[in-house]
């Protein structure tokens, strides 16, 4: 089961994404990156990240630890803006905590067309979020953090930020579970990521057995009020029978047409043409930031 561990220090609020996470100490002596149960997404968000997240994790790949913190709004009476206190008021209790990876970076586009990827390792987390439909790994939002960048190891990418997976869970859509989606944009669809051969490594791997052992990470709490489910367990039971049966339809979901480095950057600078071609004669001289990568986030900046 996930780790207990209640926050003793609120450090900083995270604006990079919606859902405003924040950097906590913990009583274990820990730094976690914290996403809270009253935050927009709502609690179907931190139940994305868990299955996603410990199904990764139990599949080989790098995937921070989670935690569930125990967080007392009162240990951030500091925080200055109203509507993140806020947000702290509608969480107090439990709420999902991912370990800080200090000195991380964003896996940003610049970076992508240097860093070296190899083939499998791009087919296999492709087909994480194939399976997963995570549509939130794209060229323009990788989630994806190259980790560490000091020390004697290599950089390695890690996964974060699967709160907008497992898309069916919002209307409990399970009856097509070999559909197929567009992840043509995948942030590492121009490693010719090999989805075939991930498939044939991982999909066995894939069991209904694991899949209850994953589902039994989820707290209680956060499956009770599930819509058309009498108990959690029933909502474990749902979970576990689409994603078992998506697995044994991979072959019509997979993921094989990526376009190449060329062809994204045709796409863009046909688009940034558009958007210029759209605008006054008085804006056509700013910028359009619209289709730049966002900055490189280093988290250890929030440590202060």
């Amino acid at each position: 089961m996930l780790r207990d561990v209640t926050a003793v220090r609120y450090v900083t609020p995270l604006r990079s994404g919606g859902s405003v996470p924040g950097v906590v100490e913990a009583d274990d002596l820990g730094t976690y990156v914290v996403k809270f149960t009253g935050s927009a997404q709502g609690r179907k968000a931190l139940v994305a990240e868990v299955i996603v997240g410990e199904l990764a994790r139990a599949l080989g790949l790098r995937f921070p630890e989670l935690v569930l913190v125990h967080f007392d709004p009162a240990i951030a009476d500091h925080e200055p803006h109203q509507e993140v206190r806020n947000l702290h008021s509608a969480s107090a209790g439990v709420n999902l905590g991912m370990d800080y990876l200090p000195g991380a970076k964003d896996f940003t586009p610049e970076l992508a067309g240097t860093f070296p990827v190899d083939s499998l390792e791009a087919g296999r987390i492709v087909w994480l979020d194939a399976l997963t439909v995570n549509v939130d790994r794209t060229v323009h939002s990788s989630n994806l953090m190259v980790w560490p960048t000091l020390g004697v190891a290599p950089p390695r990418l890690w996964l974060i930020d699967h709160g907008a997976a497992l898309v069916f869970h919002h209307r409990w859509d399970t009856s097509v579970p070999d559909k197929a989606y567009d992840f043509r944009h995948h942030a590492l669809g121009h490693y010719e990521p090999d989805v075939r051969a991930a498939d044939a490594e991982l999909a066995p791997r894939v069991t209904e057995e694991l899949l209850r052992e994953v589902l039994a990470e989820v707290p209680d709490a956060w499956l009770a009020d599930e819509p058309g489910f009498a108990t959690p367990d029933e909502a474990r039971r749902a979970y576990v029978d689409y994603l078992h049966a998506r697995v044994e339809a991979s072959e019509a979901w997979l993921p094989t047409d990526f376009p190449t480095r060329e062809e994204l950057a045709a796409e863009q600078a046909l688009r940034a043409a558009r958007t210029q071609q759209g605008r006054p004669k008085w804006l056509k001289r700013v910028p359009d930031l619209h289709g730049k990568p966002a900055a490189e986030q280093d988290w250890s900046v929030h440590l202060g």
